[in-house]
């Protein structure tokens, strides 16, 4: 008797010139046999049941050949055994060497059924323009195919509201107010509403709006970069007045004309150069005349949250510190703390000027409050800033995207993707993340082991670097201002948040939080903002 290999590179017993095996051995042979067949059929019923990756017909076929593997010699025993551990390992014979990213990035790839750059988002309405965008984007053109979104009115099409007037006087750009069906049995109810048009009221709701508030689905906010010279150096101060204040609109509803008296009656000095309360007959250029003043009465003409006009960001870029009546939130737009005066109701005039005549009087101290201009501004006002690196209607046909594929990724038919594969006690997530202002997604991967907030910026922050990846704002933002190369994460939120939640109020509570993020939204989407 001898010792052979089988194709599995274990040792069988053999016969020599046809001589018989021995007994035992031959006992243990017929009780492999006999085993066999449970063997193979649980191995079927697990590949139809479990993995089910063939159909009938393979199965039976898959049934003959392994009836047929054992009635063979015992080679034909060690390839059975050899189909098994392949169905069981589900069909790939590398799966052993398979990592579970290499995995995720074939099973979870998927083919959308539009693709935006031969079929690009079309918007009716608008000026005709070919907006330079990360998904294909179209403005104004009418080639009879039915636009994404329009902003009139066209039956089926989802309507867009963009305006940058306060909401106080235009009620149509009130968020909750835009989208509403606004419908009343009688004419005569609106005439009644005097500060709601007819036109309101007999109008269906805005299924998008874009206003300045930074909780509507597109903001279109004063801001820019590119508009405001923001880190111009700062003149020296040569009025004699301690501010200066442009107001042309007397019909406010608000109380700035109130303040601007009272600011006098404080002892402040003012040089108005507006229609209301004019005391400077001169015609100057409004930034180069802020200049030389220490303050800016930037007092707009209502009270509403994110309603930051021109004025406050023309005192910015003057360099002449801002006296706010306006939103309530304006410290959100500061560009440091202590950078902003805010005079909340008529009461605060008083101690508002008690702060201005203080700062005056003492240099170091006003320094202080444009400290910002020589050593940069803060982080959460360069994160708002960068917003406008991408043009609105960009982040329009972005958004409208984006909604078309979430709507398609929900459908009965849509390919289904697991995004987390298990090896042994390891899972591997496997999330997407984009750079706020652009479409594309890239894959990221997380393991169980290490599923943490810090892990997520670590793989993020790799992720883009090995992209060499270039941020939206790079050619946007004033040089000095620009940082080194090196990617530095402000926020990574989910996809579909506001910018009001991205930027103020959304915060993961901790690394638990974001594991049951991870595990009540699989194929997770997030967008990433670099400062």
């Amino acid at each position: 008797m001898g010792l052979v290999t089988n194709s599995r590179g274990l040792r069988t017993d053999t016969t020599i010139e046809g001589l018989p095996v021995s007994p035992s051995s031959a006992v243990h042979r017929r009780k492999w046999y006999n085993l066999l067949p449970l063997f193979v059929t649980l191995v079927v019923i697990a590949e139809i049941a479990l993995l089910s990756r063939l159909d009938m017909a393979k199965n039976a076929a898959m049934v003959d050949t392994l009836a047929d593997f054992f009635y063979g010699s015992s080679h034909e025993v060690a390839a059975v055994e050899d189909l098994a551990i392949d169905i069981l390992s589900g069909g790939d014979q590398n799966a052993e060497s398979e990592s579970c990213e290499e995995w995720l990035e074939r099973e979870d790839a998927v083919t959308y059924s539009r693709n935006f750059t031969k079929e690009p988002i079309k918007v009716d309405g608008g000026e005709q323009e070919q907006v330079s965008c990360s998904v294909g984007c179209k403005f104004g053109y009418d080639d009879g195919i039915t636009p994404d979104a329009t902003f009139g009115t066209r039956a089926g099409v989802a309507r867009i509201r963009r305006s940058m007037e306060s909401s106080m006087y235009y009620l149509e750009n009130d968020i909750a107010l835009a989208q509403r069906w606004t419908s009343f049995p009688k004419a005569k109810t609106c005439q009644c509403l005097k500060l709601i048009t007819v036109s309101l009221c007999t109008r269906r709701g805005y299924n998008i709006v874009m206003t300045t508030s930074l909780s509507s689905h597109v903001p279109v906010g004063y801001f820019s970069w590119a508009e405001y010279d923001i880190m111009a150096p700062v003149q020296p101060k040569t009025e004699s007045a301690l501010a200066a204040a442009f107001i042309s609109n007397c019909g406010a509803q608000n109380f700035r004309l109130q303040a601007l008296e009272a600011l006098e009656n404080a002892n402040i000095k003012l040089d108005s150069y507006g229609g209301c309360h004019r005391n400077r007959d001169e015609r100057v250029d409004k930034v180069e005349a802020l200049k030389r003043y220490k303050f800016s009465l930037s007092f707009e003409n209502s009270n509403v949250e994110d309603y930051v006009t021109e004025k406050f960001f023309q005192s910015l870029v003057a360099g002449s510190v801002p006296v706010v009546i306006g939103a309530p939130n304006i410290q959100d737009f500061a560009p440091s703390p202590g950078s902003v005066l805010h005079i909340r109701e008529l009461a605060d005039v008083e101690s508002v000027a008690k702060t201005m005549r203080l700062l005056a009087e003492n240099p170091e101290a006003y320094n202080q409050s444009l400290r910002w201009k020589y050593e940069g501004p803060s982080d959460s006002f360069k994160a708002l800033l960068d917003m406008a690196a991408v043009h609105s209607s960009c982040r329009l046909c972005i958004h409208l995207a984006t909604t078309i594929i979430e709507k398609e990724e929900k459908s009965p038919g849509f390919k289904k993707r697991s995004c987390k594969c298990t090896r042994g006690s390891e899972t591997v997530y496997h999330i997407y993340v984009r750079e706020r202002g652009s479409f594309e997604m890239e894959s990221i991967y997380l393991r169980s082991s290490h599923l943490t907030l810090e892990a997520l910026n670590s793989a993020v922050v790799s992720k883009f670097t090995s992209l060499n990846h270039v941020p939206i704002w790079k050619s946007e933002r004033p040089e000095s201002i620009r940082g080194s190369n090196e990617l530095k994460i402000y926020r990574i939120y989910p996809v579909g948040f506001t910018q009001k939640q991205a930027l103020y109020t959304f915060r993961f509570k901790g690394d638990d939080d974001f594991r049951s993020h991870l595990e009540s939204n699989p194929c997770a989407k997030f967008e990433v903002i670099f400062v």
